[in-house]
Order: C-alpha cells, then structure tokens, then sequence
C-alpha cells in the first residue's frame, strides 16, 4: 500500500541535507519587572510539587518550584528581565503556557490532571490570548484528526488503482483543511501585532515562510512597541532571509553557468510556470525526490512548465553523471561552489532538496513542494 505522502509535508516532517547552521536571538535589555501567580488546582495532592520554567532559545529553563496546599492553592513570585512565555507544568502531561512581564498578577486555575485541557487564566492580557490561541489550535488538530483518516483511506484506494488525478484532488482538499485550521489563529495573531505571544506563536507554530505577510506585520508592530524584546529580534533575524523569497515577491536572479559552459539567466525562463530546485549529487534526500520531480516534468512540460536545477556540487563529473542517471531532462545550472553557490546564498537555502514554483511573471507561488504536491499545485495552475 502506497504511504499517504502529502501527511509529512503537512507536518513539516521531511528529510534533508543541511547545512550546520546554528540561528540565535539578540539578547534582552529590558528593565526587570515583578510577578506574581496565584493558583488553585482540583486533583491535586497536599505537598505536591509544581514547576515554573521559562523558554530559552531552544528549551524550557527551570526558574522555581512551588509546593501545592491542602486546598490547592500555590503561589509562583519573583522578578522577570522582560516579557517573556513560561510554562507551569505538575507533570510532563499536564502543563500550560504563561506570559509574564513586569507588574503581571495572575490566577490560574484548574483540573491538575487534565490542566491543559481545563485551565483558565485571568490578569494578564497576554496569557488569556495566549489561552484563546492553544484553543483554537487544539480545534484545528481535532478537525484535522477527524477528517485525515477519511482522507488518507480515500488517497491510498486512489493510488491503489493508479488514479493519479484523484491523488492528486485529495491532496489539495487535505492542504485545504489544514490551511483552513489556521485560520483562527492567524485572526488573533492579526489582531494582537504587539504582542510577544504573538511574536512566539509566527515564529514558533505558523510557518513564517507561508505566513510571511502576517509574520512580517507582527514584526513591524513588535519593533514600534517592544524594539529591545528577545522576542521581537528573534522574528526579525528570523524574517530578513526569508523577505527575498516570499510567497508573492518576484524571485531574485540567478545567473549561472550550464553543463556546455554558457550562462543560463532564470529570467530566461519568463513566460512559463518554474521551479528552482536546489539539489545536489551527493544529497540522498534529493536524488529520492528526483522521480517525482521527472513524473511532475514529464506531465507538465508541454503545458507551460519548465524547471531550472541549481546544484551544490563541488565535482563536474559527479553533478553530470547524476543528470544523466536519473534521467533530469531540463536546464541545469551550477557555480561548482557546494553550500557556498551564489544562488544558495541569494536564496537563503540552508539544507536541500529545496525549491521555489515561480508564475509566468517570475513570482514566487509555491515552496518545498515535495512528493505529489508539486503535481498538485501543478494540476491547478495549468487548469
């Protein structure tokens, strides 16, 4: 039975070849302010433990603990550097997101044995947006829960029997649904710009390169308010390589130089549908996604659609000799300078296979579109 390709790329579970890069976020110079939770938790044992940690670059950082009362009451109080997201948690199982700043008085209560599910917050703006937005992300993963199993039993009878056009319908109504689920998300991001659970959520749980547009407003918003947060500047350096490469700008140039020697500019190409795939000889990850990219060109081609290989090569001989296998019967281009390729660098590329779908006038329409989702977006462009 074919796998459900199209459930990784909804996921962001794809592999890739990277390049060892390591992002970090501006340190914060913000005067410290006070905090003070208040909490009262059903279930909970006299005596139990409850745990406050802050989130660092990459990981939750332990602040303080606090011991739960005979009536479950517990108190979290002490000093923060800047606005910032926090967890408190009983267990790994049960735990909830706060934001604290300077002069934050919350109360938090609920069920400690389903606290995710059960808890409320009052006394900080930032906390309850927070508490409206995991609610309508844990809608959006239920309705997708529901409706993916249907989807998934429809596309694998399709694949069964080599309907590719049904594939490929279900695929799009799949990408549909989750871009559907989103949806109230991105409302209250939208109408909260200044703050940083806002900053957290587009960096952290929408993809900004999707969402660049509502992202990039955040960060406009952030920096007039919050110009010194943690928060702000991590949005910002993690926007300004993706501000040339945007879903809707026009695609930078490449100028590099084929196989037979002669420099092929991308603009050459206007007029028709596009993809720049950026790939690589050596790259495992790419040479597996080369079929779909050959079905996708081989379906595609007399319709209007053309792609444009950059690789990361380093060895001629190698980079022809995978053309030639795997059977990659479009325009190539390459400087012969790996990870260090000018394209790579306009572009921003960090790990490979990666690739952009341009329109006819050269913009920028589709991203990583991976497995049958090239085919997909194919199918609905070249209508």
């Amino acid at each position: 039975m074919k796998s459900f390709l199209f459930m990784g790329a909804l996921l962001g579970m794809v592999n890739a070849c990277n390049k060892n890069t390591t992002p970090t976020t501006g340190a914060a110079d913000s005067a410290a302010g006070s905090y003070q939770i208040n909490g009262q938790l059903q279930n909970a044992s006299a005596g139990s433990k409850i745990y406050l940690a802050e989130l660092g670059d990459t990981q939750f950082v332990s602040r303080d603990t606090a011991t739960v009362a005979e009536d479950g009451k517990f108190t979290f109080s002490g000093t923060v550097p800047e606005a910032g997201i926090y967890q408190v948690k009983t267990n790994d199982k049960n735990q909830v997101l706060l934001a604290l700043s300077s002069n934050t008085r919350v109360q938090l209560t609920g069920d400690a044995q389903k606290l995710g599910e059960t808890y409320t917050v009052k006394g900080s703006p930032d906390s309850e947006l927070w508490q409206r937005i995991n609610q309508a992300l844990q809608t959006g993963q239920q309705q997708m829960q529901q409706a993916m199993p249907r989807l998934e039993e429809r596309y694998n009878r399709a694949a069964q029997a080599g309907r590719t056009d049904s594939m490929l319908v279900i695929q799009t109504q799949a990408e549909q649904l989750a871009s559907k689920s989103q949806r109230p998300v991105q409302q209250l991001v939208r109408q909260n710009p200044r703050s940083i659970v806002s900053a957290f959520v587009v960096t952290s749980i929408l993809n900004p390169e999707e969402n660049f547009t509502l992202a990039d407003s955040v960060a406009t918003q952030l920096k007039a308010a919050q110009p010194n947060s943690r928060y702000t500047k991590s949005l910002v350096a993690r926007l300004e390589p993706l501000r040339a490469t945007a879903l809707g700008v026009q695609a930078p140039e490449i100028n590099l130089t084929a196989p037979d020697g002669k420099p092929v500019n991308l603009s050459s190409l206007r007029g028709k549908y596009v993809l720049i795939d950026f790939w690589a000889s050596w790259c495992r990850p790419c040479r597996q996604e080369n079929p779909n990219v050959v079905k996708a060109y081989n379906k595609f081609k007399d319709k209007g659609f053309e792609i444009y290989s950059v690789s990361f090569d380093q060895d001629r001989d190698k980079w022809l000799k995978a053309i030639q296998a795997d059977g990659l019967a479009w325009t190539h281009v390459s400087d012969l300078k790996g990870w260090e390729s000018a394209a790579g660098q306009t572009y921003g590329i960090k790990s490979i296979p990666a690739s952009f779908l341009l329109d006819p006038q050269g913009r920028i329409i589709g991203k990583n579109l991976r497995g049958d989702a090239l085919a997909a977006k194919l199918a609905t462009v070249l209508k």
